[in-house]
């Protein structure tokens, strides 16, 4: 342990806390005796763990690539999220299981301790996988979603959807406010109404939840992994579809969401969606409390997203 090197982060949210030397020894035990922490790095993003590179030499000397998930809110998650009960390390840790057989890269489990019995807190330990958060150009978009399309695939093909918990809305609907900086106030409400109707039917998968493009990893243009699976759920394919559009209008406008449906019927052999799927992704943002607030540059964007959705509703 003294010569555990540790790298600051210039961006982290508050909950990404160092770890513990009791949860860097538990590490080490669980690489075998002699094992030592060399590195420690905090990663940034997330806003529900503190998630840490780990290198840590065997003794043997081999050298191993891990990552420290660690669920680091004090007060319950459920005060932030009405499923909060269920996002949780052994909801991980069954999606992991299942994507074992899975073809496209994804973190194997090397280690939990869901209770916090041996660490500061619940904590997993897994695999790092190789590359970085994407950074496409224009000129690359199009290959970009092609991979983002097809890489989920084989995610909702996997056996097992029945052990994962049922997909439910972030937003129940008891609250039905627009965002705090809305400009168009009405859409909100139109979008509430569409909400409140019955979901459409369809058939249950494995999915991941929280689809979005920071969730995936990329290298030389090559999507390389994806991660972050706490909210791994069964429930319709749309659900993806809905998240990973939600990202894309964001970012790079409603067009380029467009271009991702499209790609997705291409790849999949035929994709029927429903934009109720759409409206419901947007509000999962809603509604706001004090620590979680629409940023204000977001809302204008996110409005004009859904005054293309509500005509199709």
């Amino acid at each position: 342990m003294d010569q555990v090197t540790r790298t600051p982060a210039p961006c982290l949210s508050t909950g990404a806390a160092e770890p513990d030397p009791t949860t860097l020894r538990w590490v080490e035990e669980c690489l075998g005796k002699g094992a030592e922490v060399r590195m420690v790095r905090p990663l940034a993003g997330g806003s529900a763990h503190a998630n840490h590179a780990l290198l840590v030499e065997s003794r043997s000397g081999s050298a191993h690539r891990l990552v420290l998930r660690r669920w680091t809110y004090r007060e319950p998650v459920s005060a932030r999220r009405p499923h909060g009960s269920e996002f949780s390390p052994e909801r991980e840790i069954a999606a992991l299981a299942l994507l074992a057989g899975c073809e496209i890269p994804t973190p194997a489990l090397v280690a939990a301790d869901p209770a916090g019995a041996y660490c500061d807190v619940p904590a997993l330990l897994i695999t790092r996988l190789g590359g970085h958060p994407p950074r496409p150009s224009p000129d690359d978009l199009p290959e970009y979603l092609i991979q983002l399309a097809a890489a989920l695939l084989p995610v909702h093909a996997l056996n097992g959807a029945s052990t994962m918990p049922p997909y439910v809305p972030h937003n129940r609907l008891e609250v039905r406010l627009p965002p705090r900086h809305a400009l168009r106030p009405g859409l909100w409400e139109r979008a509430y109404e569409v909400a409140a109707r019955p979901a459409p039917e369809a058939p249950v998968r494995f999915v991941h939840r929280d689809y979005h493009a920071d969730n995936t990893l990329w290298s030389f243009g090559k999507l390389t992994g994806v991660v972050d699976w706490s909210d791994a759920s069964s429930g319709p394919v749309a659900i993806d579809i809905a998240r990973m559009r939600r990202g894309l209008a964001l970012r790079y406008g409603p067009s380029v969401a467009d271009h991702f449906l499209a790609t997705f019927d291409q790849v999949s052999g035929g994709y029927p969606h429903d934009p109720y799927w759409d409206v419901r992704s947007l509000l999962d943002l809603l509604p706001e409390e004090d620590g979680r607030v629409m940023d204000e540059a977001h809302v204008p964007l996110y409005e004009d997203y859904l005054s293309r959705l509500l005509p199709d509703c």
